[in-house]
């Protein structure tokens, strides 16, 4: 398309959606023109400054928009360090990540960012380069056109709610420039922030107490949310929401297809509020979803929303004000983990009843674990009915999956422990929460083949729901623990790092043998990503709903669609269960390749059936 043509296809999208999104931006920011006409003349300069061949992307997608519910697709996360080195490093290794087939690539933060004081790259000091040691912008641009050229879309972290305190604005801001003091939270007592605490609760209570930082070189008092180094930003500045909203356009020019908007909850702040989903962090999303749609509609915006779901929904929007395309799953996530530990479903049947039941707009993000730790958000209300307490509940599960409860074969470290609340949380690999560590070393052979099983069943489960599901790089090939992390200064008080090490390329070179534990999972998982390819019935479009099995141990998943029914079973019992689906139509054991009757079937230990209808 030539470029005149595209620039016309620019002008319609604008003229679509001006009105809705300049209302919104004049009623956030009480009909400021000059600052309105700032922000429209960026959105042309992004757009003037998009390559050619994502401006094509862009109409391919628009003409396709449901693009990302595909069930081709399947995503993985990774550290580009910790994977291989280098961005450069990383394009060397597309052969192996199509292998593994993924053709979603999440990069954990990989812009330039203070080392030490950086929070795992979330405390961003430049938004508009790579950190040295990865690469620069160009290699970047580079990735991401090697990677459109075999069909896999690159997502990236855009941490909205702060900067480092060695941004360009930050430096500003501590040197005494009022106007880039106002882009943050400054105050020149403790007056207002002590208001601000009184109803603002701390995300890192033990680590980093308070939501305020003393600024010594300003002589003032600097909002600092998360850690002292990561200083929050004030949306209700139009200016940072034009230069962050510039920022974001940016990356999506240089060929980012999903743009992962983290800690997204927090970034509009209220005095007397909890400074936590308020109303205008919708309008600011809103916005965003608009200026996307406009500049660059090939691009997703995936919302870290790590809350309940009555929190997490609302960050989908409405059909009709549509805000973000992807949330995590973050509460099937951790009920998942409970489900292991306490091998009873009923927690489980009924969280995925609630997600079952949204409307099929809400495409979530499934997964076993991702970079960051487990937190415990489970429904307490429901469990109060089983007789299980908030407190004492989350000290058994963290006792099972560190090891610590007798008969527990799981391997995990706590993070952020908290022992007058019992509030820690729970850090560890797939395969070691799973029980592969613990086998390995014991050379337990029975224990490991029930420790790999139960691996696969868990990444079946994810599988079988709606959505994308995304796999942690080295989780494909059972990698572990990386206790090394214990030995590094900059590592060594963040338990997270556990689960963050490099890939272990050895291991990956077993991803062949089945006869080695890397093997076995690894082409476990080649078969259950193939079938879901494969079969309609995975579609997100189809039918989904809980399935009854008549046993406690047992969760049971029916899905519907394309001429196709599947029922999946999930035994979560270290004993070999049977579920009564009391089903008497003929089905196909998909791993198996066995014809049976689904009235009762029986499922050894932490193992699970793809039972297709015939």
């Amino acid at each position: 398309m030539e470029n005149r043509q595209m620039d016309t296809a620019f002008e319609a999208r604008f003229a679509e959606r001006v009105d809705e999104l300049k209302w919104l931006f004049c009623e956030l920011y009480h009909n400021n023109q000059a600052a309105w006409s700032s922000f429209a003349e960026m959105l042309r300069r992004l757009w003037q400054d998009r390559p050619v061949q994502l401006k094509e992307l862009d109409n391919r997608r628009e003409a396709d928009p449901d693009w990302y519910k595909s069930k081709s697709l399947l995503g993985m996360v990774m550290y580009v360090q910790a994977f291989a080195q280098t961005l450069r490093g990383l394009e060397q290794k597309l052969d192996y990540v199509q292998e593994c087939g993924a053709n979603v690539l999440h990069l954990m933060p990989l812009l330039q960012s203070p080392e030490g004081r950086n929070d795992g790259g979330y405390a961003v000091s430049d938004f508009t380069r790579v950190q040295p040691e990865l690469g620069t912008m160009e290699d970047l641009n580079e990735l991401s056109q090697e990677c459109h050229s075999r069909g896999i879309s690159l997502c990236l972290d855009f941490v909205m709610n702060h900067t480092s305190e060695d941004h360009e604005w930050a430096k500003k801001a501590r040197a005494g420039d009022r106007a880039y003091q106002n882009r943050y939270f400054f105050y020149n007592t403790w007056d207002i922030p002590n208001a601000y605490e009184q109803t603002m609760p701390q995300v890192f209570p033990t680590t980093a107490p308070g939501n305020f930082t003393w600024c010594e070189e300003a002589q003032q008092v600097v909002m600092t949310t998360f850690y002292p180094y990561q200083w929050d930003l004030n949306y209700a500045n139009p200016v940072v929401f034009r230069d962050m909203t510039e920022y974001l356009l940016n990356l999506c020019n240089h060929g980012i297809d999903i743009i992962r908007l983290d800690a997204v909850p927090y970034i509009w702040k209220a005095l007397g509020t909890s400074c936590r989903n308020l109303p205008q962090v919708h309008t600011l999303v809103r916005m965003l979803r608009l200026t996307c749609e406009i500049v660059c509609p090939a691009t997703l915006l995936l919302g870290e929303v790590v809350m309940e779901p009555s929190r997490v929904v609302p960050y989908f929007g409405t059909v009709e004000k549509p805000e973000c395309h992807l949330l995590y799953n973050v509460t099937t996530m951790a009920t998942i983990w409970h489900t292991v530990a306490t091998r009873d479903t009923a927690l489980l049947n009924h969280q995925l009843a609630q997600v079952f039941s949204l409307p099929k707009h809400c495409v979530f993000l499934n997964y076993l674990r991702c970079h960051d730790d487990i937190g415990w958000g489970l429904d307490y209300g429901f469990l109060a009915g089983k007789g299980l307490s908030e407190v004492s509940h989350k000290k058994y599960l963290n006792d099972y999956f560190t090891g610590k409860w007798p008969g527990s074969v799981s391997r995990g470290e706590l993070y952020n422990d908290d022992p007058r609340l019992g509030d820690a949380r729970l850090c560890g690999t797939t395969a070691s929460l799973c029980g592969i560590e613990a086998a390995k070393k014991s050379r337990d052979v029975v224990a490991l083949n029930e420790a790999v099983q139960l691996d696969l069943t868990l990444h079946a489960l994810m599988m079988t729901l709606s959505g994308l599901p995304m796999i942690y790089s080295g989780d494909e090939i059972a990698q572990e623990n990386d206790l090394s992390y214990h030995d590094q200064p900059l590592k060594a008080d963040d338990s997270r790092y556990l689960h963050r090490g490099n890939m272990d390329w050895e291991k990956a070179e077993k991803r062949t043998d089945p006869a080695q534990t890397e093997g076995k999972v690894f082409r476990g998982l080649r078969r259950l990503e193939q079938l879901r390819t494969r079969h309609m019935v995975f579609d997100t479009a189809a039918s989904i709903e809980l399935l009854p099995t008549a046993n406690e141990h047992v969760l049971g998943i029916s899905r519907s669609g394309g001429g196709e029914k599947l029922l999946a079973l999930f035994n979560f019992s270290e004993h070999e269960e049977t579920a009564l689906p009391r089903d008497r139509s003929l089905y196909l054991d998909l791993m198996t390749g066995e014809s049976l009757y689904a009235d009762a079937v029986r499922l050894p230990a932490k193992s699970f059936a793809w039972l297709l209808m015939h």
